[in-house]
């Protein structure tokens, strides 16, 4: 065994199962040490959300139990990563760095600055992990990045499968001596007053075992069927594996594998198991953008959307982010990821739809505000999607196609069970009108409690009128 021990430095792979930078750490023989440095300074703008924050604490408290019961103790360190590293290799005598690659643009800059800064002979040993294939493996046939998902998703499944998942180490061999480690309540992750993640603790199990719960709860109840109910926000119908993928708590690799061998759960003629896998590469394709383009969160990648002729208002942005646009499916969505730091992927397009093409406030808004609320957090993810709404993403829907709210909500919450979920104060509407209350008569208004400007809001924008004004922008755009 080697005397030396190595540095295992925990970005966002917050996991011991098919963690390949820990398994590599464990066969060298050495001993290890296992450090998570809180940095948020490193992603300049782009500084977690508090909504992530407060995964992170709960995810670093079951990363810490996990560690511990085989034997070594998590460190933890606040400060620029480079200098704790070089601190933390010198303490300990480390003669190398194991650690998993990240792909958001500030990652590669600060992987230049740890070579710079830590010396000595200590090698720097990075591992893939929090992708299925590496964003630079998939290439068109003339070897240029992709720009279209299907033939990416062509692309990538042509390769195969991803290889199989590591298991998790039984024992990790830790230092003889105590290393000092920051106590993590220190950092303040959690909020204080109020403490607005009530909703957050009671929805979600942060943490390596709460992944594996999520997904074999999905593959029982949840994946036969998928294709369709997914699609239904009242339903528990999506996977909500997206913030676990995001802190690496659970590999995609697992996640692909473990679905592809509950396939005998689904029915011939389902499609069920390829939407899912499908799910699985759409977040693949987001990071392939964000790698090929580091400006996706900041820019149009479609340059001629610099020119859409905006109408900035704080007073609506407002509205829509508190969930009182005074249209019922809209604010839902809006409450529920207040609440749970969530939201359902067809209301998450609602949502977003409405932002950008009803109030036409850049889709830049939005990204800022799911950054700060979402559990799932996700820099590639939530930059592609948001282009994607807007029209100005790769393979983008087209700029006029405008989701109406009503008859969206119609669709998808037929019996409006979701929006009585968030918008209480109107869940005695009948059916026929909890859509669009302002159609409700007068009668049917006062039976159920309802003072259209008082306990609920009259919608802030016509959708006749805001759909004719996205359009006509879009054509002056163009123009």
């Amino acid at each position: 065994m080697s005397a030396k021990p190595v540095i295992l430095w925990f970005r966002n792979d917050l996991r011991l199962a098919d963690n390949r930078a820990l398994s590599a750490a464990v066969a060298s023989g050495a001993v290890i040490v296992p450090v998570y440095i809180h940095d948020p300074e490193a992603a300049g703008t782009w500084t977690p959300g508090a909504a992530s924050l407060w995964w992170l604490h709960m995810s670093l408290v079951a990363l810490a139990q996990s560690l511990k019961e085989r034997g070594a103790p998590l460190i933890l360190r606040a400060g620029k990563t480079e200098d704790v590293l070089a601190e933390l290799a010198s303490e300990t005598a480390a003669t190398a760095i194991y650690f998993s690659r990240a792909y958001e643009p500030w990652a590669s800059a600060q992987e230049e600055r740890i070579k710079k800064k830590v010396s000595g002979g200590i090698e720097l040993k990075r591992y893939a992990g929090a992708m299925l294939r590496e964003p630079e493996e998939v290439r068109t046939k003339t070897g240029d990045p992709f720009k279209v998902y299907t033939p990416f998703w062509r692309a990538l499944t042509a390769l195969g499968a991803p290889s199989a998942p590591v298991p998790a180490p039984k024992s990790i061999t830790p230092p003889s001596k105590k290393i000092t480690s920051d106590r993590l309540a220190d950092w303040k992750l959690l909020p204080t007053k109020p403490d607005w993640a009530g909703g957050m603790r009671e929805m979600w199990q942060p943490g390596e075992e709460g992944a594996q719960v999520r997904l074999d709860a999905f593959l029982k109840t949840s994946l036969a069927g998928y294709a369709e109910t997914r699609n239904l926000p009242a339903v528990d119908g999506t996977s909500r594996l997206s913030p676990h993928l995001h802190f690496g708590e659970i590999s995609p690799r697992v996640c692909w594998h473990r679905a592809t061998a509950a396939k005998d759960k689904v029915k011939a003629g389902d499609t069920a198991l390829e939407t899912f896998l499908k799910e699985l590469v759409w977040r693949e394709f987001s990071y392939h953008l964000l790698v090929h383009w580091p400006d996706l969160p900041e820019k149009p990648f479609r340059p001629e959307f610099a020119g859409f002729p905006w109408k900035k208002s704080a007073g609506n942005l407002k509205a829509w982010q508190r969930g009182q646009t005074g249209y019922p499916i809209v604010d839902a969505g809006m409450r529920q990821l207040w609440h749970t730091g969530w939201m359902h992927n067809r209301v998450r397009m609602i949502v977003a739809s409405f932002l950008i093409k009803h109030l036409l406030i850049p889709w830049q808004a939005g990204e800022e505000w799911f950054w700060d609320t979402l559990v799932d957090a996700d820099l590639a993810s939530n930059a592609a999607s948001w282009q994607w709404v807007a029209g100005s993403g790769a393979d983008a829907a087209p700029y006029f196609r405008i989701f109406n709210p009503i008859t969206q909500g119609e669709k998808f919450d037929a019996e409006a069970a979701y929006v009585r979920r968030w918008v209480p104060e109107i869940a005695k509407l009948p059916d026929d009108v909890i859509h669009a209350p302002w159609t409700a008569s007068a009668s049917v208004l006062a039976r159920a409690g309802v003072a259209l400007g008082k306990t609920y809001p009259l919608p802030i924008v016509d959708h006749a009128d805001a759909r004719q004004r996205a359009l006509e922008g879009y054509a002056a755009m163009r123009a």
